[in-house]
């Protein structure tokens, strides 16, 4: 066995939260250079915003945005909106994966035998409702990530600030822009990403290739990482575009989905497709191992405390 034991007793629903969300930020912390290049590669070609890259830097690939990122703005830049994204993740990821289990036996009554129509209930549910908790983080972690550094023509000064300027320039609802896109993808991502991992978790386990450890969760989380990237990427462009989208410049998400297909063509749908990967895949790899690692860890420390001298 790698890495901690499973204990007899199955982690609580507390355990699950704090695990997620701790994980997730774990995670983030890793990825994050290759997600603020998924952003720049996914609003490249916009011709307005209230945030976007300098007028004369053209990305190219994953490695090209970074070290472009690097000369024209300095390492830093890789790590713009990562305080967001952290409150982003431990707000987020506690709902949408922490609590992917309770709601899971919600649905199946109980039953250990959980369908695929339960599994997928279940992963839009947490999905939506953890957009209801964390929108505004997410809105500011993609105005950070998509603003440059270079010529000194930073909007937002840090993250209150961030939170300060939406509101005050585009009002409360400013805060929550983009929320019907990322509904719509979280409900979108968790399924592909939970219901995936799930199944090739239970796959490998019932037809005894693996055991339940590290190698078993790393397989499972790298599959579910690739089926989540192809599935979700167009909606996540959509929704980064309409987050980092000048006031007025588009009626609805429809409605940029609509322009993007018009001037860009549907390629452009797929924009930023080989960061996205890179980064869900290493972004699943890092926080299902963690995650799992820390429910039994927690629950080893809850056991060994508790036990009498």
């Amino acid at each position: 066995m790698v890495g901690f034991k499973a204990t007899d007793i199955p982690p609580t629903a507390t355990v699950k939260f704090l695990g997620a969300g701790t994980a997730a930020c774990i995670a983030d912390l890793i990825t994050f250079p290759l997600d603020t290049a998924k952003v720049r590669l996914q609003i490249q070609g916009e011709s307005q915003g209230p945030v976007r890259a300098t007028a004369g830097a053209q990305y190219r690939g994953v490695l090209g945005t970074i070290l472009t990122m690097v000369r024209t703005e300095g390492p830093r830049s890789l790590y713009n909106g990562l305080v967001a994204g952290l409150q982003r993740q431990m707000s987020f990821a506690s709902v949408r994966i922490g609590l992917y289990d309770s709601v899971k036996q919600f649905y199946t009554k109980g039953s250990e035998h959980a369908s695929i129509g339960s599994r997928l209930l279940a992963g839009s549910t947490t999905g939506a409702l953890a957009v209801a908790v964390a929108q505004p983080t997410d809105v500011v972690k993609v105005r950070f990530q998509a603003q440059a550094r270079a010529g000194g023509g930073r909007k937002y000064q840090s993250t209150v600030d961030a939170y300060k300027t939406i509101a005050r320039e585009e009002g409360f609802g400013g805060l929550w822009k983009g929320t019907s896109p990322n509904v719509a993808r979280n409900a979108i991502v968790n399924c592909a990403e939970l219901v995936t991992y799930d199944l090739i978790k239970d796959a490998l386990l019932k037809a005894n290739l693996m055991t339940d450890d590290l190698p078993c969760h790393f397989t499972s989380a790298f599959g579910a990482g690739f089926c989540t990237t192809v599935i979700a990427s167009p909606v996540d462009v959509v929704k980064t575009r309409y987050m980092n989208s000048a006031l007025g410049q588009y009626s609805s998400a429809g409605h940029c989905a609509l322009t993007m297909l018009q001037k860009e063509g549907p390629r452009a749908f797929y924009k930023g497709f080989m960061p996205s990967f890179l980064r869900l895949g290493s972004w699943n790899v890092v926080m299902f191992v963690t995650y799992e690692q820390l429910k039994r860890a927690l629950m080893a420390a809850c056991t060994s405390r508790e036990a009498p001298f």
